[in-house]
């Protein structure tokens, strides 16, 4: 689905095969056509009261700058501090500019997907309410998917108090899933909205949103963004745990990538691998008690005596076995899971196709 016209950069606006140069407090300023209304600022916001004034304001500031008509909706993740009430007062008169709450805090996966969800634009930009980023940045995100990409996502260029811990993250991230982007967590980042289709999110894997869709074929780049600091509350995601709950679910998210499709060849490889071990430990043991005295050789007992080697073998043959077993079931829930997004898409089109025909009636 289009984006809108492809716009024009200006001169100083990188190729499309890298991210784009940004030096300290500029923002690139490409042309944007009058009125332009095909995109939606989705902004999931936390207990950010104290700054959401200054947020509608900057917003105000930059669709008016750049000409921009698009939608904004700001999801209150079961924000504690009035942060809803703030944000319809702030942008009572603003048409485009909608506030969708949650009853309680559900995590800033589910506030992007409710967002999401709340507007039919075909440009999603995601944007953060602490204002670290700058909505003058918005058009270039545009500009971006208009050359055609499926995701844009940001690259901080400033201080960052958590440069250590996203670095190794982000490090770890790029080994293993061979993406072409430096920040994956970056809180700015610009999609079409059928990348979602399909894609299932769960809770805290928004930082994950990039590698998934990566792993469906979406084509991906990123861009220079400033990073600025933050002017009021403070930072969701502090703390040790943040580490174990991102390192537990880096390794979910390995395992849905390589092997969801085929779970055979992690488990039934492991399982035979592991039964095959077992045979070798037979196979030395039966020739140790057995043909290595036929052979004129002197008896030979282990250390630990030959009950061990048994119980070992049973062992590895066990776990072999059970491994493969359950790589077969997986098997089948894969082409389950196969079968049933088949149909979710086929739905999807049928929807789709309705819609369509209702609106050619209308007209």
């Amino acid at each position: 689905m289009s984006c809108g016209t492809i716009l024009t950069a200006l001169a100083g606006h990188a190729p499309q095969t890298a991210a784009t140069t940004l030096r300290p407090g500029q923002n690139l300023k490409p042309e944007i056509r009058q009125g332009r209304s095909d995109f939606a600022v989705v902004i999931p916001a936390y207990n950010e009261a104290p700054v959401v004034p200054d947020l509608v304001r900057e917003l105000r500031e930059a669709f008016r700058e750049f000409h921009l008509d698009g939608e904004v909706v700001l999801v209150d993740d079961g924000s504690a501090d009035g942060t809803a009430d703030v944000a319809r007062r702030e942008a009572a008169d603003w048409d485009g500019f909608r506030v969708v709450s949650h009853r309680r805090n559900r995590g800033k996966t589910e506030a992007m997907v409710t967002g999401v969800n709340a507007t039919d634009r075909p440009c999603i930009i995601l944007f953060d309410a602490d204002l670290q980023h700058s909505p003058r940045d918005i058009p270039r995100f545009l500009a971006k998917l208009d050359e055609g990409w499926d995701i844009v996502s940001g690259r901080r260029i400033g201080h960052y108090d958590k440069a250590a811990v996203s670095e190794i993250y982000n490090r770890m991230s790029r080994l293993l899933f061979r993406v072409p982007v430096t920040h994956l967590n970056s809180a700015m980042k610009g999609f079409r909205r059928e990348i979602l289709d399909g894609l299932t999110l769960r809770h805290d894997w928004h930082r994950f949103f990039v590698v998934l869709a990566y792993g469906r074929g979406a084509t991906v780049t990123e861009i220079d963004i400033k990073l600025y600091d933050r002017r009021a509350g403070e930072s969701k995601y502090r703390g040790l745990w943040r580490v174990v709950i991102g390192v537990t679910d880096l390794a979910s998210v390995a395992f849905l990538v390589f092997f969801s499709r085929k779970p055979l060849l992690l488990f039934g490889a492991s399982g035979l691998a592991l039964a095959a071990l077992g045979g070798l430990v037979a196979a030395a043991a039966l020739y140790l008690r057995y043909l290595h005295p036929a052979l004129g050789f002197e008896p030979y007992v282990p250390p630990f005596g030959y009950r061990l080697l048994i119980q070992l073998v049973v062992l590895l043959e066990t776990l072999g076995f059970l491994l493969a077993g359950f790589g077969l079931v997986s098997e089948q829930i894969a082409h389950v899971r196969h079968e049933v997004e088949a149909l979710k898409r086929q739905l999807s089109g049928a929807k789709s196709d309705d819609a369509g025909h209702r609106r050619r009636r209308r007209g």
